[in-house]
């Protein structure tokens, strides 16, 4: 939260600053279109998604090269975008790979060095190491006008504690995102909790709930103001900076409430979600991703990362007729109803990333619609899970980046080029003055416009 990145986490503050740290990211629900306007130029949005596990690759890589290429199965539901996506082979991921003596740990690597380019430390304790992610660096730098920086969301729970892979922390597969070498963001995947993170705690995103949860806030503010200064009148002079910073951060939320009440911006509708996860895989994705609409379409942030599963999940899928967790299929051994019922799933994965496209694509933004103006990358730091390969990685990037990205192509890479050149050359595309980008050796010309 906003609030929190700016305040120092003293628990023995007054309860009232507690109130501040819980809030929701206020409203400053100025529109992507009007805020793109004034510069002239569309709101630049980056969407990161990824599959654990590996997938079935002859079901998902095309045979043809170049323009006139056929989706294969487990992409057959992205057809009708086709113009926005580039399917790319070829691209590996290097530092997921073992170093000597390692031994296991293929899962939690390939999670934790898909967006860093960095090869984790090799622990179970909480000394993890690795290095800041691409994500984040696009949000440092598009995320400064909007309410979040960023937002990161998963679907399987935070439960995973401890060892994910012996000898090493299950912090590695929690995430995708980290802050910097030795900070993981912890990602959400609770629908209501991300509603509340967005929209603050109302019932729904109409314009007479808006208003309520603003005059409480206000309220909660004002109070606040009070109480602190009279504590700051009895600390020494050390702690009296910190609760001047602290103060700052007061007055960015007072900045942000004094905009909102002026503005008068229509939210869509939606309701709170009810407590609880959805009980089938679809409807949770499809409702993670309706938020994930909804927080671009506000502009509350720019910058998602979106992770469909955990490596080593044990997720099952009982409404496809695949009781077998989600992992043990990937070790199927070459086994072929094994491989047919992974590359089902792995197609079930696609078909709710294509209802995001479908809802991008019926959003409309400025002259364009939403699927115009993002840059997404979906794909997966494993090939073959069953020989944990890190080579020839399943991956595409979808959208029209505003005009920027040439799609309906399937591009084949040799030599195992880095994804980090990708993910450099995205930054790179958003404006980002960056000349590496973890194991980059370089960018990938031809991908984008710019």
């Amino acid at each position: 939260m906003i609030i929190t990145k700016k305040a120092l986490p003293r628990r023995t503050f007054i309860k009232g600053v507690g109130a501040v740290l819980a809030l929701p990211l206020l409203d400053s629900m100025l529109p992507a279109l009007a805020r793109a306007e004034a510069l002239n130029k569309p709101a630049q949005r980056l969407f990161v998604g990824y599959v654990p596990n590996g997938v079935i690759m002859d079901n998902w890589t095309p045979t043809q090269i170049g323009s006139d290429f056929v989706f294969p199965s487990s992409l057959e539901p992205l057809s009708m975008y086709k113009e926005k996506i580039s399917v790319l082979s070829g691209l590996a991921l290097h530092p997921a790979m073992p170093q000597p003596g390692e031994g296991t740990g293929d899962h939690v690597r390939a999670s934790a060095a898909y967006l860093t380019g960095a090869h984790p430390k090799k622990t179970e304790g909480a000394d993890i190491q690795c290095g800041v992610s691409m994500d984040q660096i696009a949000a440092n730098y598009i995320g400064d006008t909007t309410q979040m920086r960023s937002l990161e969301i998963a679907l399987d729970p935070n439960e995973l504690i401890g060892a994910c892979e012996a000898g090493w922390s299950c912090a590695y597969a929690n995430t995708l995102s980290w802050r910097n070498e030795v900070t993981p963001l912890p990602m959400e995947n609770q629908p209501r909790a991300v509603f509340e993170r967005l929209f603050g705690d109302s019932d729904d995103t109409s314009k007479a709930a808006r208003e309520s949860r603003l005059i409480e806030e206000r309220s909660i503010l004002d109070s606040l103001l009070a109480e602190v200064d009279k504590l700051q009148k009895t600390l020494p002079i050390h702690d009296r900076q910190k609760i001047d910073q602290y103060l700052a951060a007061i007055r960015d939320a007072e900045r942000r409430i004094a905009i909102s009440e002026k503005q008068n911006v229509e939210l869509p509708q939606m309701e709170r979600p009810a407590g609880g996860i959805p009980d089938t895989f679809a409807e949770h994705a499809r409702l993670m991703f309706d938020l994930q609409l909804m927080a671009f379409q506000t502009d509350i942030t720019r910058v998602i990362t979106f992770m469909m599963s955990r490596e080593v999940s044990p997720r099952s899928y009982p409404e496809l007729g695949i009781p077998d967790p989600h992992h043990g299929l990937s070790h199927h051994q070459d086994n072929p109803v094994q491989m047919e019922k992974l590359a089902r799933l792995n197609r079930h994965h696609i078909e709710q990333f294509a209802y995001f496209l479908d809802r991008l694509a019926s959003t409309p933004d400025g002259d364009a619609t939403l699927l115009d103006n993002i840059v997404m990358l979906y794909g997966c730091g494993i090939s073959d899970g069953n020989k944990h390969l890190h080579t020839d990685l399943p991956c595409f990037v979808a959208g029209g980046g505003s005009g920027t990205h040439k799609g309906g192509r399937h591009i084949k890479f040799e030599n195992d080029l880095p994804i980090s050149n990708l993910q450099l050359t995205m930054l790179q595309n958003f404006g980002v003055e960056l000349e590496t980008l973890g194991d980059s050796s370089g960018t990938i010309s031809g991908l984008f416009n710019s």
